[in-house]
């Protein structure tokens, strides 16, 4: 039964008009609002935003959901620590505005976050309303809120850029313009110092411009937050690759920079390792979602890139990027997309909005199978994959039950392509030409709990460090990093 969004946003005004104010019970009467979302059937052939984000009254009704704890326990979910009673406090009450304003005391990218963060395992994941429903589900939609105020401030002309700091001569080099390279500059920025950004692709952004497709967040979005950086000074070098085209010594020996950021984030895919993942149509996750987002091949008119064209496309993993994947396959002329995984839908690490957005436009889940083997034609092009059954074992370190495979169970899948999303390495390229720049068995830079590496001007954060992770993870270890930066500086 659909909401009626107007009845409730006058139930509450009432309600405060009566009394003053909404009593927990009140607050806790308030039914959830819904985001509402296109179409799937016709979605899935668009490049186009899937979800519309909240009405101006959906969010004043949602944030009145929220019961202002005293000792709010959704802060201490967020990675960047927002004050997130006070930000929804001031939608309760229409002062978007003021909302916004809050967010960005410790974000800088609330358009962004509000999108693609995972907030049910994080800030909502221990929101009181979501405990008091026993349903994480149920909690006040933070993301959503979030996203409603940062869209309200663009689309209103009401950007404002935080104060700078005077001049202190010092300069800072960050390297990778993703979410924790992005979030170093804008705090190193606003302390003064002179910050220089260096990114090996065309475009900045990192993950957000490569990775994540424009139906979940789109790209101009991405770019309104740089512009942003560039009115506070920051500067940008593209096509900049560091290691090549400069090393971090001569960034600093050379060209005079008195500190460093490594967020390079984890760019190196993982294959399977099974027989035939050479053939023509097997691709890296990071290679067909980079073709389609940042090259944009599914404009075939006017992109220089090419697409594989592809009718039956077979994904391996089932985190956000399989999603992704899977769901981009369909916007690039897919039939069938099947997405095949070992373990069963309780075990998967995507979030459940993705999940479920998938599921809406029509990709199938093949649980409790995995790929030991693609095969291919006389052409050398993908003609299926040979997959083998499992069932679930025993809780493995990650809490997962281990799929264990079922002998004999081998069966043949049909399809002309293969995506395989089973998470990235990091490149090591940086690592190997910095003398004294140290890094783990699995190519990750080792840092202290300031974000330092064994460099004494180099700090590190996101994804080099994390492995893969999240926008918002690498955005707090960015904040981190750049207080370091900024106490190291001043003295």
């Amino acid at each position: 039964m659909a909401i009626d969004v107007e009845e409730q946003f006058n139930k509450i005004q009432d309600l405060i008009k009566t009394n003053g104010k909404l009593t927990p019970k009140d607050r806790n009467a308030i039914p959830q609002m819904e985001m509402p979302t296109r179409d799937p059937n016709t979605r899935k052939r668009e490049m186009a935003e899937v979800a519309l984000g909240y009405s101006a009254h959906q969010a004043i009704v949602e944030a009145n959901r929220c019961l202002q704890c005293p000792k709010p326990s959704c802060m201490e979910g967020c990675p960047v620590n927002i004050n997130i009673p006070g930000f929804i406090k001031e939608i309760a009450n229409g002062e978007f505005k003021k909302a916004v304003d809050i967010i960005k005391e410790t974000s800088l990218l609330p358009a962004i976050c509000g999108r693609v963060c995972p907030q049910e395992k994080q800030c909502q994941g221990k929101c009181t309303v979501g405990k008091i429903w026993k349903s994480p589900e149920k909690a006040v939609s933070i993301g959503r809120l979030e996203r409603f105020v940062a869209d309200w401030e663009r689309e209103n002309n009401q950007v404002t850029t935080p104060q700078i700091a005077p001049a202190t001569g010092k300069k800072v080099a960050i390297i990778g313009a993703g979410p924790a390279g992005l979030t170093v500059a804008a705090d190193c920025a606003r302390a003064g110092h002179d910050v220089t950004i260096f990114e090996a692709f065309h475009k900045a952004g990192g993950v957000m411009m490569y990775g994540i497709p424009e139906f979940r967040l789109p790209k101009a979005i991405v770019q309104d937050e740089i512009a942003n950086l560039k009115k506070i000074g920051v500067k940008f070098e593209l096509n900049f690759l560091v290691g090549r085209t400069n090393t971090l010594e001569q960034l600093l020996n050379e060209k005079g920079f008195d500190a460093a950021f490594v967020g390079t984030g984890a760019g190196l895919p993982k294959f399977l390792n099974i027989p035939g993942e050479n053939y023509i149509g097997v691709f890296s996750a990071n290679e067909y979602l980079t073709r389609a987002n940042l090259m944009k091949g599914y404009d075939k008119e006017h992109a220089a890139t090419p697409i594989y064209e592809a009718k039956h496309v077979v994904v391996c993993g089932a985190g956000n990027v399989a999603m992704d994947a899977a769901r981009m396959a369909f916007r690039l002329g897919a039939e069938q997309v099947d997405i095949v995984y070992r373990r069963t839908r309780a075990e998967m690490p995507a979030r459940l909005e993705e999940i479920a957005h998938a599921e809406e436009e029509g990709v199938n889940f093949r649980f409790l199978e995995n790929p030991v083997e693609v095969l291919g034609n006389e052409e050398g092009k993908v003609c299926g994959v040979r997959c083998l059954s499992y069932e679930l074992g025993e809780p493995d370190e990650s809490g997962r039950r281990s799929p264990v495979p079922i002998k004999g169970s081998e069966h043949d899948v049909e399809c002309d392509a293969v995506i395989v999303a089973l998470g990235n390495g990091s490149n090591p390229l940086l690592v190997k030409t910095t003398p004294g720049l140290n890094a783990d068995q699995k190519g990750h830079i080792t840092v202290d709990e300031k974000q330092a590496t064994s460099h004494a001007k180099v700090w590190a954060g996101g994804d080099i460090v994390l492995g893969a992770a999240t926008v918002i993870l690498a955005m707090g270890e960015g904040r981190k990093a750049a207080a370091a930066i900024n106490e190291y500086l001043a003295k």
